[in-house]
């Protein structure tokens, strides 16, 4: 399939249904269904597991960690923060704005709290992230691989934060019909997608770096092969008919940082300086260090966790690899890519990056591939399986030391 080489333009390989929503929403009612299943699963197994343990489950989804943040903001707006005995101060500016926006929103014209009006937002986005991702996989290796992919996206061992009031979830859905939107050529709502991203959480940037990256590759080309973006010869010299031609990529590369500049830009106007979001993150203890941190982290464990968890990096690594190998498209290589380095360059406590990694969903179409290949029998076990660890694992981790 054309699709998969990943210096490909997008326009020019248009999609491979050009039918309308309500078609592809019937074709992604499998996925829907399985993605909904694994997840009920969770919740199941944590509502379980936590009774047994004296907990709320509602509380672990809602009133916990971050979660406890993005309602703050909801209700109380920004400006308010917590300073630490070490000195560390914690703003609520860290928090990009969307998702308390939804929140107050949904809550205002719902007899919802700000919370459940998290939970709720959070619920609907993940079922559309799985709707993008069955697209994303259909597009590239059929129906199955598309099921496939949001089922193991549902059933990843963090995936329980895709049923929290946390902004992974939107985040994800944004992204994936961000980069979706790219591959089919849809450049405009992709640019407003990206932006929107942007608006969710810092690695918003990764969805940018996909719009800015592949509409530049598609320029090169157009300048090094003279054909328009439908494969035909240009017939004008010079840029200015290739920009005339672009202006809907264009446009959508001049719309997708709004939403990340205009939050930072924001922050440094409320605070008096243009790097402020940066002094804000680092009294977070985040950053960017170039993975110093996590080299420090890995030091500091020891033989055999610390060579265990690298190989666990390294395999998240390979699979990386192993999708570029195999022609992942530019958009996919690129967001995915964006999202793996910076997730595994920052500093800050090291059990935040599993979470951090979880919107990386390129990362698993070379599993969701092969699973396509089975027979049916064989990927469901395996799936279950996988998904009945997910549900266990991540209802200790809830009730244990959970996201941060």
């Amino acid at each position: 399939m054309n699709d998969l080489a990943p210096f490909r333009r997008p326009e020019r390989n248009g999609p491979v249904r050009t039918d309308r929503p309500r078609s592809a929403l019937r074709r992604a009612a499998p996925a829907l269904l399985a993605y909904a299943a694994i997840r009920a699963l969770g919740l199941v197994v944590l509502a379980a597991w936590s009774a047994g343990h004296g907990k709320s489950w509602h509380t672990l989804l809602t009133a916990r960690w971050d979660s406890l943040w993005y309602t703050r903001v909801a209700e109380q707006g920004y400006g308010y923060s917590v300073q630490l005995a070490n000195g560390d101060v914690h703003s609520n500016l860290a928090f990009f704005p969307l998702l308390p926006w939804l929140e107050r929103g949904l809550s205002a014209v719902t007899s919802l709290s700000a919370a459940d009006a998290g939970l709720a937002v959070s619920w609907l986005a993940s079922l559309a992230a799985a709707w993008a991702l069955y697209l994303t996989g259909e597009r590239l290796h059929g129906p199955r691989a598309g099921v496939a992919l949001a089922a193991l996206w549902a059933a990843l061992p963090v995936g329980i934060v895709q049923s929290m009031a946390y902004s992974e979830s939107l985040f994800t859905a944004l992204a994936a019909w961000g980069v979706y939107c790219v591959l089919t050529g849809r450049w405009v709502t992709a640019g407003v997608l990206a932006s929107l991203a942007g608006l969710t959480r810092p690695v918003g940037a990764a969805v940018v770096a996909a719009v800015w990256i592949t509409a530049a590759v598609t320029l090169w080309r157009d300048r090094a092969t003279g054909e328009g973006p439908d494969g035909a010869q240009d017939g004008g010299p010079g840029a200015w008919p290739r920009l005339r031609r672009h202006r809907r990529m264009l446009l959508g590369v001049l719309l997708a940082p709004l939403g990340w500049c205009g939050y930072f830009l924001w922050v440094g106007a409320r605070e008096g300086a243009l790097t402020a979001y940066l002094d804000v993150q680092g009294g977070w203890g985040n950053g960017f260090d170039g993975g110093a941190a996590f080299a420090s982290f890995l030091w500091d464990l020891g033989f055999p966790a610390g060579l265990g968890l690298l190989a666990g990096v390294a395999a998240v690594v390979w699979l990386y690899v192993l999708g570029a190998r195999r022609g992942q498209p530019l958009p996919l290589l690129v967001y995915g890519g964006a999202v793996l380095l910076l997730a595994l360059t920052a500093k800050g406590y090291f059990g935040s990056k599993p979470r951090l990694m979880m919107p990386a969903y390129p990362l698993l179409l070379p599993l969701a591939a092969g699973l396509a290949r089975w027979r049916p029998a064989a990927a469901w076990t395996v799936t279950a399986l996988v998904s009945a660890g997910s549900a266990v694992y991540g209802a200790f981790w809830l009730n244990g030391s959970g996201p941060p």
